[in-house]
């Protein structure tokens, strides 16, 4: 590469101060020395700007122009972007106390542990409370479900004490009352035929007989409603109580099962509570290396620390392997198309350098807001080789290799101009810089693969936009005279557009862009800074 060297600034000589005035008078001759002297100072100075002014005319009006010689050489297009160690296999210590809790202790980060070392203590005021009222509606609960059960056991017992006692004692009445009934239709019977008789011979009277004939009718009515009594108690009062026997015995184990249920209930939040109780000082169930789980990109700080509110299931602890470790990076969405997995990464690390490879790309992008700049990314995984003195966070800058060239021409990314006729660049001759219209291939921050357009040992100006006026002229060529308009075509039916007037395309003295990737300064030939 060749730069210009600007003239060199030239000393000025100072002008010969004038004598300060003694008390004595200077003679005729002195003055006239010193106003000699004094004149042809100011006459030297006036020359010297002169000099100065008509190089630095000189100057702009050639333009210093910085070259460079196409060289082939290597070149290796990468991205580069700083990420964290983290393992891809965490074993997680979550909070197993439901609802919302208060931490007290918190063991801190970065700590070696042993199986049964604390790391964590939340708040128990709460937990205690509701052991002390659950353990109180536990008793209360197996007070009821024990009643219940002692109805459902009386309830039992009442149907076989129905049928073989109430119910046979109740039918042995009936029927006794029965046979005496039946007993005593026999009788009047027996004395109504002695009354007949006896009226047949005029020994009583026929009002004695029909008194005779009432007390049968009378016991024979009687009889009739014991057999009644007796048929109604068999098929319907039986059946009845025998119902509602039943029903009470269901009823109650109904209750008894309502009230065992409650009972279960009621001890399992209070055992839940004892459990929680445990859980609420959480020990280290293996030996390894304890850190905090990162926190969220738009919060400055862990959220688990003293003080910090916890829910269930969150996670307050992670206790990475070590031995697989990994970084996650963050890819722009205008390169994420080209990081595919195998692709070989090199993570540069506080004081070591390894190698490893793109192992997963998310498929969706990450959030994005005001803490990423709104800038859209993509989650990146490098797998990284099992070496010891990795630790989780510790900062990693990764390059990840897109692709190599090899023997290739290439340009510097200042060197060339885009315009809306295609890429141009200024080549160095006999005659002044001369226009080249280029070919290019894949580029990075740096340089430009050339296909076609120039060749090597070819010298190219840097930034030309500032120091050629064709240049500029290029960059500021409105569309319609770069672009030519496209003629209506009554097959596809569209007529053309013209652009808007004073449309120009913003100048670019460079190729660079933010999303391009980086690559590593192609090896050059032998080629030495020359002066233009």
């Amino acid at each position: 590469m060749s730069t210009d060297v600007l003239p060199e600034t030239q000393s000025h000589p100072q002008p010969p101060r004038p004598q300060q005035r003694s008390g004595r008078q200077d003679s005729p001759g002195a003055r006239w020395w010193k106003r000699s002297l004094l004149t042809i100072g100011a006459v030297v100075v006036v020359a010297i700007a002169g000099t100065f002014i008509s190089g630095a005319m000189s100057e702009r009006e050639s333009g210093p122009k910085l070259t460079y010689t196409i060289t082939r050489g290597d070149l290796v297009v990468s991205v580069t972007e700083q990420g964290t160690l983290e393992s891809s296999n965490n074993a997680e210590i979550k909070c197993k106390v439901r609802g919302f809790n208060t931490v007290i202790w918190v063991i801190e980060g970065g700590t070696e542990v042993k199986p049964g070392d604390e790391l964590v203590r939340l708040d128990t005021l709460a937990i205690e409370d509701a052991i002390s009222e659950r353990t109180k509606y536990a008793h209360w609960t197996r007070s009821g479900a024990e009643r219940a059960r002692a109805d459902v056991a009386t309830a039992q017992l009442a149907i076989p004490e129905y049928l073989e006692g109430r119910y046979r004692s109740q039918l042995m009445t009936l029927e006794k009352d029965l046979a005496i009934a039946q007993s005593n239709l026999r009788t009047a019977q027996n004395m109504l035929g002695h009354a007949k008789m006896m009226a047949e011979r005029d020994y009583v009277s026929k009002l004695e007989v029909e008194e005779k004939t009432f007390a049968v009718r009378q016991a024979e009515l009687n009889v009739e409603v014991k057999n009644i009594e007796i048929k109604v108690l068999k098929e319907h009062t039986k059946a009845m109580e025998l119902e509602t026997l039943k029903g009470d015995l269901n009823a109650a184990r109904a209750r008894l099962e309502a009230e065992e249920e409650r009972c279960k209930a009621d001890e399992a939040r209070r055992d839940l509570a004892l459990e929680e109780l445990e859980h609420c000082v959480i020990k280290a169930e293996r030996s390894g290396l304890v850190i905090y789980p990162s926190a969220a990109q738009w919060k400055g700080a862990p959220e688990i620390e003293e003080g910090a509110t916890v829910r269930k299931d969150q996670v307050l602890l992670l206790m990475p392997d070590l031995s697989k470790m990994q970084v996650k990076v963050g890819i722009h969405e205008s390169i994420v198309d080209r990081i595919k997995p195998g692709l070989a990464a090199r993570i540069t690390l506080p004081d070591k350098t390894l190698d490893g490879e793109v192992s997963s790309v998310a498929e969706v992008t990450r959030p994005a807001g005001w803490w990423t700049g709104n800038v859209v990314k993509y989650d990146t995984i490098i797998k990284l080789p099992s070496v010891e003195g990795l630790k989780p966070g510790m900062s990693a800058e990764v390059e990840v290799i897109l692709d190599r060239h090899a023997d290739v021409l290439t340009i510097p990314v200042a060197a060339v101009l885009e315009t809306v006729e295609g890429d141009f660049c200024w080549v160095k001759t006999t005659e002044g810089a001369k226009r080249r219209s280029l070919k290019l291939g894949d580029t990075d921050d740096s340089f430009v693969v050339v296909k076609a357009g120039l060749k090597e040992g070819d010298q190219v100006v840097l930034n030309p936009l500032a120091f050629i006026e064709e240049a500029q002229s290029e960059v500021l060529k409105p569309l319609d005279k770069t672009k030519p308009r496209q003629q209506d075509s009554p097959e596809s039916g569209i007529k053309s557009k013209p652009p808007a007037p004073g449309f120009t395309k913003p100048p670019s003295d460079s190729k660079k862009q933010e999303s391009k990737p980086k690559a590593a300064k192609p090896k050059q030939a032998d080629s030495k800074p020359t002066k233009t």
